[in-house]
Order: C-alpha cells, then structure tokens, then sequence
C-alpha cells in the first residue's frame, strides 16, 4: 500500500512538470549527463527528449564558455555549496542564443549519496533586452546631459543637496564634480537671497506646484555673480513619493547686459529727441512772445508819447492789452498742451472776431504784408472757444507772414458750406497766403507735433497741430491744401451755434458789477510788479489790502492783523503757497483764501480745495472770484 502511494505522488509531481512549459526542468546524473526533459525544455531549448537524453548539458552553453571550463565549474559549486546560481548566455539546437537564469541543485539519497542533479533554467532574453535598452537609454541621457555646455542641468535629493553635476553646471558655476556633489544648492544664491530665504521658497514652491522658474542674480565659485535663468522640476516616483528634483539653470547674463544697453540706447534716443523738441518748442515760443511782445511794446510807446503830446492813446492801450491777453492765452495752451483742455464753447460771430484781431495782426506781422477780408455779408455765428480761436487765426496769419518774406497778402474769409442730408451745416474759417507752398510730402507731416520747415528759434512745430486739435475739439474739421509756388490755404470748418448757444461773453476788461462790501485782504507773490499790481488792482476796487512778499511775511501779518481773505502765488521760495494755506489755516481756520498759479495744473500730489485764479487774470475774474467768497 505504501508502494502504490509512492508510485502515485511520482506520477502527479511528473506531471506537474510536464505541464511546466515557461521553465525548463530536466535531471543530470552526477556527471553531467541528461536524463528527464520537460515540455518546458524542449520549448525554450529546442530538442525533443529522444534527441537530448543521454547528451551531456555542456551542449547548452556558448563554445566560449565550455572552453573555459563553465559547465564543469557550475556543477562543482553545486555539489560543493548544495546550490549554484548564474545568468548567462546559452544556445539552443538551432544555434540561436538566449539568455537564461540558470538554478543547479545537488540531489543526495536517503543515505546521503550524491546521485544527481535538478536543473531549472529560464529564459531571460525579453528581460535582459529592456534592461539592456533601459541601461542605453539611461547612458545616452546621461551623455547628452554631460555633453551639455549651455546650461547646468543637475539633480537634487529632497533637502535640496546636489546628486548630480553636469559639464553646462562646471562650466558657469566653477565648481568640479567632486567639489560640489553632496552640497546644498543655497550656495549659488547671493547673501541677500539666502537671508530672505528664497532657496528654501524655491524648493517648496516646486514640491508643492511641480515646478518653480524664476530669474536672478547668482554667484559662481570665484564670487562673481551671473544672471540666471532658473527652472527647477519636483521628480516623484509611481506612489506619487517626492523623490528629489532636477535643476536647470542658464546664464542670461549676457543677454541682460544686452537688453539694458540697447534699453540705454533708446532712452538716449528719445532724451535727444526729447531735447530737441524742446530746444525746437522753446526757439518757437520765444519767436511767439516776440511778435506779441513787440505788438505790446510798439503799443505801449506809440501811447506814451501821444499821452505826453496830450493827443488820444486809448486805441494803443487797447492793442497792448489785447495782445497781453493773446500772449497768456499762449502761455494757457502751452500749460495745458500736454491734456485734453477744457474749453469754454459759446457763439461766436467769426467777422467780428476777426475785424476786432484786425489792428493787432497788421501789427504783429509788419507793414510788408497786407489783410484782406472776404466775408459774406450774412453769416451765422459758429460753437467755438473765442480766445482760442483768435489765437489760432494769429498763428495762421503769422504761418501765412512767414512763408511770404518777399511781401503780399494774407487774404482771412469764410463761407458758409451746406452738409447735405447726411451732415450738418458748418461755417469754413480760411486763411489764404500767396506764398512758396508746400510739397506732397511736407503737406502730409505740417500737421504733426513738432514738425516746422522754419529754421532753429523761428517755430514750435505745433502751431498747425495745435490748430487742428483745437478745431477737433470744437466739433469742426481742420483742412490743409497746397502746392508748390501757389500758397497755401487752411480751412477751419466749424458747427453753426443754434439758437439756445450763449451770446459772445462780455469783453473781460469790463467789470460787470461791485463787489458787495470792503475786505481787509492780504496779498501775498514775491514778484514786486505783480504784487504792486495786484495790490492797486484790489485797492482801487475799494478793499482794504495788505501785502506780503513771502509766505513767512504773510504768517507775521495773518498774526498780526485781522484778515478776511488771503490771495497767494503757489510757486513762492522757501514756502511754497500750498504750505503756507496748511500753516494760515491753521492760524485762521475761517479764513477765505484764493490760489493764484502760473501753472496749468498744480505738481503731483498738491490737490487743493480752493478757488483758482490762473496768471495772468484780468480784473473782473479777480472780481468774480471775491464776489463768490464775500
């Protein structure tokens, strides 16, 4: 009974290897002689039982193994050690190779005999291949990586010490393989960074997000310092476990140095281009200034001794004046050129603008030139800001003076132009000069800032851009025609005033009413003429006036005497008017206080609540100022 138990289990374990097809299982006799085979061995082998039992295993390795005596070897370490292990190169019938894992176990009876030896072999091939492709890839990543001289690509483990170092790294950092491996990357920041602890934010941001980039300064191992560009990626394995990350970091220096040299450059650039605008702006409005200046002054004389030869000079004061008045409106829009001016629209009768202008043009341009007028006899008034557009027709008439130096006429007139059913109705304002002209391609660019044909001092370059923005802000239309040795025309196209448009305001010389009652004022400019001016202004309307040339006299008077309003300049030595408003309000909180300014907008971060009078004013705005606060 025992017998046939036995003959069973060596029946069912036969089978069992029989079944084994991924392994091939077979027995050697002590010597090394086959003497079983599985289904396993003759798949991954090649040879049918009948063809290799009786054959020594030897056959199965490489010509160049058996001749070094392996066969003999793996069986001795088995009998010696019990068990042998090897992978290798082994061959089949077909001669084809394969690499195989190889057991060999040593078989003893029940006495302790040696009688054999069980063999297991697997083939490995499929394996060894990817391992084999794997560990290629990895050398020739590794290669390329090292082969890199542009960039330092290098890994770090967790805390942030360096694992790798490539030849890009020891090129522009300095440091040698050997020197750097093992040390934290903090030490390619600077000081500064290290102490706002950015490393560690550089780290944590990548571990976090998966990536970190920034740009910077960093420091090589001699202490100079480069700009760098850097990238610095979170590498984790399949578990999603932070394994270490990898560093990539370029030296942008260069290209910053080139960036901030051509960003110099162009600021050189625009500063020249800047200087030469103003050099060209200010040549231009002192040629302005001029012409008003000696309309004033020619004015002024011509006055002066007709007043001592008891004859009538009112007409020449008049002249002066209005040209002093055309020379602040000058000084207004150059303030305020560089913003969208806010203008005062209302009805204008264009020829009674322009026969009021008449004396002071002929004036302004010489006796060389002549002014004619050609206006209809009927005309609508047109939605303009008077003093601007005057100023305009000056400019125009001194353009149209300057391109004739050999004399003629300056023909100023307007029509009426009917819009059709798709536009409205406007009113063309044209000046109209008989001199050289203009070519195609100074006609496109007259109307362009800063743009003159006129020499150094004789032009701002804006007078026809200033024209142009003018008249688009009225609503109208600006138009520019010429041609070389006929003249030139420009047209200022203006809306027509309906009926509900204001009338032409008062003339600003004229006082429209008494102020309500007598003041005791304090006015305070540390320019003399215009604080004696200002002074027999207020005293001559009746008010009791004191006066100050400095913002320091002006708080010893405020102390001193009872004051009911303060005027001030703004732009005053060592105090300026804003902080002298702070100092006299906090002396007399109640006290009624006017700005007086040059400027078109008071310097950034001056906002005060107050009412403004803009230099130079006339007498009824400084009325109408102190009618409001009485």
């Amino acid at each position: 009974m025992h017998q046939s138990h036995d003959s069973e289990t060596a029946t069912r374990a036969e089978l069992l290897l029989e079944s084994v097809t991924d392994y091939a299982i077979y027995m050697l006799d002590p010597g090394g002689t086959v003497r079983s085979w599985n289904t396993g061995a003759q798949r991954l082998k090649g040879y049918e039982p009948s063809e290799i039992i009786g054959e020594h295993f030897s056959r199965f390795y490489t010509q160049k193994d058996s001749s070094a005596g392996a066969p003999q070897a793996a069986l001795a370490a088995a009998l010696a050690e019990g068990r042998f292990e090897a992978e290798g190169w082994r061959v089949r019938k077909d001669g084809s190779r394969f690499w195989a894992n190889v057991i060999i176990q040593a078989i003893r009876d029940e006495r302790g005999d040696h009688v054999g030896f069980a063999k297991i072999t697997r083939d490995l091939t499929e394996r060894r291949s990817a391992e084999e492709a794997l560990r290629r890839s990895e050398e020739r990543f590794r290669m390329l990586v090292q082969g890199v001289t542009d960039y330092a690509i290098y890994m770090l483990d967790t805390a942030g010490n360096v694992a790798s170092w490539n030849a890009g790294a020891e090129r522009f950092k300095g440091y040698s393989e050997s020197e750097i491996v093992g040390e934290h990357f903090s030490r390619f920041y600077t000081d500064e960074d290290r102490a706002a602890g950015i490393p560690a934010t550089a780290l944590e941001t990548a571990s976090a997000e998966g990536r970190f980039e920034a740009e910077g300064w960093r420091v090589r191992k001699d202490g100079t310092r480069f700009w760098a560009s850097v990238v610095i990626d979170r590498i984790v394995n399949d578990q999603s476990e932070l394994l270490g990350f990898t560093k990539v970091t370029r030296d942008l220096t260069e290209r910053r140095n080139a960036q901030i040299e051509l960003e110099q450059s162009r600021e050189h650039f625009f500063q020249s281009q800047k200087m030469e605008a103003i050099g060209q702006l200010t040549g231009g409005v002192a040629h302005d200034f001029n012409n008003i200046l000696a309309a004033i002054l020619s004015s002024l004389r011509i006055a002066q001794r007709r007043i001592s030869a008891g004859r009538e000079s009112d007409s020449f004061i008049e002249n002066a004046i209005s040209a002093a008045e055309r020379g602040a409106t000058l000084t207004q829009r150059m303030l305020a050129f560089a913003r969208k001016q806010e203008l005062e629209l209302e009805a204008v009768d264009l020829l009674s603008a322009v026969r009021d202008m008449t004396q002071l043009l002929q004036r302004t341009i010489g006796a060389g030139i002549a002014i004619r007028l050609a206006f209809p006899l009927q005309l609508p008034p047109v939605v303009a800001d008077r003093s601007q557009l005057e100023l305009a027709i000056m400019n125009l008439v001194v353009n149209a003076r300057d391109a004739m130096p050999n004399g003629g006429t300056v023909t100023i007139g307007a029509t009426k132009v009917e819009g059709g059913e798709s536009a409205e109705d406007m009113v063309c304002l044209s000046v109209l000069d008989e001199g050289e002209g203009m070519d195609q391609a100074t006609l496109t660019h007259a109307a362009e800032p800063f743009f003159t044909t006129k020499g150094v001092g004789k032009g701002t370059g804006l007078g026809l851009s200033m024209v142009k923005g003018m008249t688009e802000q009225f609503g109208g239309a600006f138009k520019l025609s010429s041609e070389e040795g006929r003249g030139t025309t420009v047209e200022i196209c203006l809306r027509i005033a309906n009926e509900e448009s204001p009338a032409d305001s008062i003339p600003p010389d004229t006082v429209t009413s008494p102020v309500a009652k007598t003041l005791r004022i304090l006015a305070v400019d540390d320019d003399a003429l215009i604080l004696l001016n200002t002074v027999t202004i207020l005293e001559d309307m009746g008010h009791q006036v004191h006066q100050a040339s400095s913002g320091r006299e002006a708080l010893e008077t405020l102390q001193r005497e009872a004051i009911d309003l303060m005027i001030t300049d703004y732009a005053m030595p060592h105090m300026n008017g804003a902080e002298l408003v702070r100092r006299a309000t906090a002396i007399l909180p109640d006290l009624k206080i006017i700005l007086a300014s040059g400027y078109a907008d008071l310097p950034h971060g001056e906002e005060l609540a107050l009412p403004r009078l803009s230099k130079p004013y006339s007498e009824n705005d400084l009325n109408e100022v102190i009618r409001r606060l009485s």
